[in-house]
């Protein structure tokens, strides 16, 4: 499966958002993942996290981020929640609100 997570913190509302998307439709399989689009991917679920939980997180050490992280909707496997974590801290590393989109492909998980 390919998917893809898109992470963006907003400090004024002092939230991180989490949204997870999936390449669903079984004729985009075989389609390299340079050629998908944004509008391939399918609406998975969403996260949203209190920044104040997230600092604290982040503070206590990549573990306790990743538990986190882990809700009922949102569980990535563990290579791909690791990522997510250190791109949430490095979000609340940076002075500035931002976003970053993640993109996984499982195929890449068997060549390891």
């Amino acid at each position: 499966m390919r998917q893809k997570y898109v992470i963006s913190r907003n400090g004024a509302k002092k939230r991180l958002k989490i949204r997870e998307y999936a390449i669903l439709d079984i004729n985009l399989k075989k389609v390299a993942s340079s050629m998908l689009t944004k509008g391939d991917y399918s609406f998975l679920c969403e996260e949203t996290y209190e920044s104040e939980i997230i600092v604290h997180s982040i503070s206590k050490g990549m573990n306790v981020l990743v538990e986190t992280i882990r809700t009922h909707n949102i569980f990535p496997i563990k290579p791909y929640v690791t990522k997510i974590a250190e791109s949430v801290t490095a979000l609340y590393n940076s002075s500035e609100d931002g976003s970053v989109e993640l993109f996984f492909d499982d195929v890449e998980l068997l060549s390891i």
